[in-house]
């Protein structure tokens, strides 16, 4: 057996209770202010505190989970507000990453990638509805084209502050777009979104900044309406990890 071994299985252990431990607050089985240990989750998982350490860091610093003061974690909940602005933030990161991108210029394959990822799309949204399979690829075609339009602005500072402003919970591209796959208006809505991401590329080509800028603002706006149907609406399937956030009176 390598040294390396040790070490790799190890990594493989933190990753895989990473994984349930975001699974088990997402579908709420640690409830929203649940006091949680390395103990505690260590003999749930079946596994030893040192990968389950790891797990519960990972989760502090994705916004899950809060250390507590005397020790162990805590579930954290957050208020509307709390989830609006972090959408406001990626909007607004997102902006000046299309304004930029416009102002300095794309590179031509990065451009011809978007291109791409948008006609891919477009070949879903071509049927008149989307099944779960269909609805999957479109969630992945949209976060590879924002991820994409990061990097159009050619600024690592930038795609490093858009990498950590989507990482809150809830704020990604494709955060309440779920929302959309049982309501009656689904593919309306994301014909309206994928408009936008190709008016945003327009304008990036057609190096019109502000124009950029101003599409990118609007086009979180989805996203802030979407948390709203999320939170007020009737739903027979929740969207995953929506009992953490506390409703507006």
């Amino acid at each position: 057996m390598s040294a390396a071994e040790p070490s790799e299985n190890g990594s493989s252990q933190a990753v895989k209770a990473q994984l349930r431990l975001r699974e088990m607050v997402l579908a709420g089985e640690l409830a929203g202010g649940a006091r949680i240990t390395e103990v505690a989750i260590s003999e749930l998982l079946g596994v030893s505190r040192t990968p389950v350490r790891s797990a519960l860091m990972r989760l502090e610093q994705e916004g899950l989970l809060e250390a507590l003061p005397n020790g162990g974690y805590a579930v954290r909940t957050f208020s509307e507000r709390d989830v609006a602005d972090a959408i406001e933030l990626r909007g607004t990161l997102e902006g000046l990453a299309a304004r930029l991108a416009a102002e300095r210029g794309a590179a031509p394959v990065v451009l011809r990638e978007a291109r791409a990822c948008l006609k891919r799309i477009d070949e879903l949204l071509r049927e008149p509805a989307l099944d779960d399979a269909a609805f999957s690829r479109y969630v992945a075609f949209n976060e590879q084209f924002h991820r994409l339009l990061s990097e159009m602005a050619g600024s690592p500072l930038i795609a490093q502050q858009l990498e950590r402003a989507t990482s809150l919970p809830f704020a990604s591209p494709s955060g309440f777009v779920v929302v959309q796959a049982n309501s009656p208006a689904a593919r309306d809505m994301l014909v309206i979104a994928q408009d936008q991401h190709g008016q945003v590329l327009d304008a990036i080509e057609n190096r019109e900044g502000t124009r950029a800028e101003a599409l990118m603002r609007e086009h979180s706006r989805i996203a802030q309406r979407n948390l709203r149907e999320a939170l007020h609406g009737t739903h027979l399937h929740p969207l995953p990890g929506v009992q953490l956030i506390r409703r507006r009176a």
